[in-house]
């Protein structure tokens, strides 16, 4: 069951979506948002893959979190096509986590209906933070208030999980944990996922597919086939990260250059990722 949130929306299983031989994630056909006459998405077409796990890379400005704010529904002025599932959940770099409410009270928000504690508990405890449940959210570390949002996503079982630079505002170690976390939990629950980045190391780590998108379009892709756990020591990893790093017109300094946004995180290298199940 797909929802077209351009205009209308498609609410029984016979509006599954454009294609209905085949089911998909996510499908965007000729997908324009434009801001005083400026295009900043401009006739993109995307296709995701029930549980794939895709990167989206470009420079600041391209339209990359203008375009997961579409799929999330969060900006319906648009043009186009755009089917996305009905159980979705955003996560941003900024946890946005209400100070006057618990841990566990803002994993429920925006749920409909009366929930019981025991959901955002569950939730909790897949991140990791099941014992931070009833803390407020000023006690937390940056890592634990990024798990803390991750939850609230999780709670609403989506199929399609959205992720715009979550990692973008930690140190490095912590981006390391919160990498090894999003697979663990990418892997367990089986939902595509798309997530948006600067880090070219943080793409190759994580996703089956990395997309480069410039002047509003995806303008570049190459599938990630790399086995799981990987690490940027593999020569495999760094031919992949030179090509992309040359498609975003950044030099790479050799083979064991860190991209754009993980200098620390390349000093000690750590595999992320087990083989999905």
């Amino acid at each position: 069951m797909a929802t077209d949130i351009h205009r209308k929306v498609s609410t029984g299983p016979e509006g599954a979506g454009p294609d209905e031989s085949r089911a998909v994630a996510v499908r965007a056909r000729g997908l324009v948002r434009a801001f005083g006459g400026r295009r900043v998405i401009d006739d993109l077409e995307l296709t995701l893959e029930p549980g794939e796990f895709v990167a989206l890379l470009g420079r600041s400005g391209c339209g990359k979190s203008t375009l997961l704010r579409v799929l999330a529904g969060l900006d319906r002025e648009i043009d186009g096509e755009v089917w996305v599932p009905r159980r979705k959940a955003v996560a941003f770099q900024a946890p946005r986590l209400m100070p006057w409410k618990k841990v566990w009270r803002n994993v429920l928000l925006g749920l409909p209906g009366r929930t019981e504690r025991a959901v955002a508990e569950r939730a909790l405890t897949e991140v990791g933070l099941g014992h931070r449940s009833d803390a407020w959210p000023r006690t937390l570390s940056g890592g634990e208030a990024q798990r803390a949002s991750l939850a609230r996503a999780l709670v609403r079982e989506p199929d399609l999980l959205l992720l715009d630079e979550p990692f973008g505002a930690l140190d490095a170690l912590t981006r390391i944990t919160a990498q090894r976390l999003v697979a663990d939990v990418w892997r367990q629950r089986g939902c595509a996922v798309l997530l948006v980045t600067h880090d070219v190391d943080e793409a190759l780590l994580l996703a089956d597919r990395a997309l480069v998108m410039e002047g509003g379009r995806i303008a570049y892709e190459t599938p990630v086939a790399l086995p799981r756990p990987r690490t940027p020591a593999d020569p495999a990893f760094a031919a992949l990260r030179a090509r992309l790093l040359d498609r975003l017109g950044v030099a790479d300094a050799g083979e064991g250059a860190p991209s754009e946004g993980s200098a620390d995180a390349a000093k000690e290298p750590a595999a992320v990722g087990g083989a999905k199940g």
